[in-house]
């Protein structure tokens, strides 16, 4: 294995463009490079004594994501047996180990694949049987594929298990960028989460915003059906743009983007693909059911281009 930050990692590479994993960290994306400039975000100096904190990458969140509270406490979410069981933020996932294989990508390109399945570590909080996987691929040197599919694997007459995941994909900008670069967006409603964790009514969404408009950070920009064109952000200072498909033939409906960074001077900027909003166990909003034997991917296809 090749390393990287005196950690053991997997490296996939495609002509100029080269991708890092550390599958023992949560199946984690640690950066994507083309040409040596970073488009996924990964700092210089990381704390690995906690890779689920580290601001970088891609974190893998399932079975569920954001938020989720019980009479007020953070942290838990009731079946609808009422038993109450405790679930990190954003779930389990990117705290755990997950298997990993390279494996060519079908004669083009080459392709990682990361599984988790339930076990002691999960069942507690998620007591489902289920196989995850995430397959990153890289088409050439400025696209990669992405696939999550989510298995129940439990026997017949076994309960259906819900499930929303997401990326959290740290997209490289410096912050005096920010009012220069621009978030396009098909049609979509803002939605937020209160402080009791509940979500806001529904706005009208704006075609584009500028990543400097304090509006967007935890924002939830819920898709007014099929996304009519894809999710951009055009980086002038960098002469680059990132084109998010969210339509890919075979994938399940993404629900919303949401759009986040953690402060005025942080160096990366968030925009995060999610199937479905914080608290969807409760609420709803974009919760899926897998009967046993059932499978379901979410597949996305991030492009790198050079502004012209």
């Amino acid at each position: 294995m090749a390393q990287f930050q005196h950690q053991d990692i997997i490296e996939i590479a495609q002509g100029a463009s080269l991708l890092r994993f550390a599958p023992q960290a949560g199946g984690r994306l640690l950066s994507w490079q083309i040409d040596g400039q970073q488009v996924i975000h990964w700092p210089d100096a990381a704390d690995w004594s906690q890779p689920a904190r580290i601001r970088g990458g891609n974190p893998l969140l399932f079975p569920f994501l954001g938020r989720h509270r019980v009479d007020g406490q953070i942290g838990r979410w009731r079946d609808a047996a009422g038993t109450v069981r405790d679930l990190p933020m954003h779930g389990f996932a990117r705290d755990l180990p997950f298997a990993a294989v390279v494996e060519p990508a079908n004669g083009s390109g080459t392709a990682l694949r990361m599984t988790l399945a339930d076990s002691d570590a999960t069942r507690a909080a998620y007591p489902f049987s289920f196989r995850f996987e995430a397959v990153y691929r890289l088409v050439d040197a400025h696209t990669l594929d992405v696939e999550l599919t989510t298995v129940n694997t439990g026997t017949p007459g076994t309960s259906a298990l819900p499930y929303y995941a997401g990326h959290h994909f740290y997209f490289s900008l410096p912050h005096t960028q920010r009012g220069k670069t621009v978030l396009e967006l098909p049609r979509t409603e803002g939605r937020y989460q209160k402080p009791d964790g509940s979500i806001s009514a529904a706005e009208p969404g704006q075609a584009s915003y500028t990543l400097d408009e304090a509006k967007i950070i935890d924002c939830f920009h819920v898709f007014d059906g099929a996304p009519d064109q894809p999710v951009r952000l055009v980086a002038p200072g960098l002469n680059r743009s990132v084109t998010i498909d969210l339509n890919r033939p075979g994938s399940v409906p993404w629900y919303a983007v949401t759009t986040w960074t953690e402060a005025a001077e942080s160096d990366f900027y968030c925009v995060e693909p999610w199937l479905g909003l914080p608290d969807a166990i409760h609420n709803g909003l974009g919760l899926r059911w897998l009967e046993p034997g059932q499978t379901e991917t979410a597949a996305l296809r991030i492009s790198v281009d050079t502004l012209r």
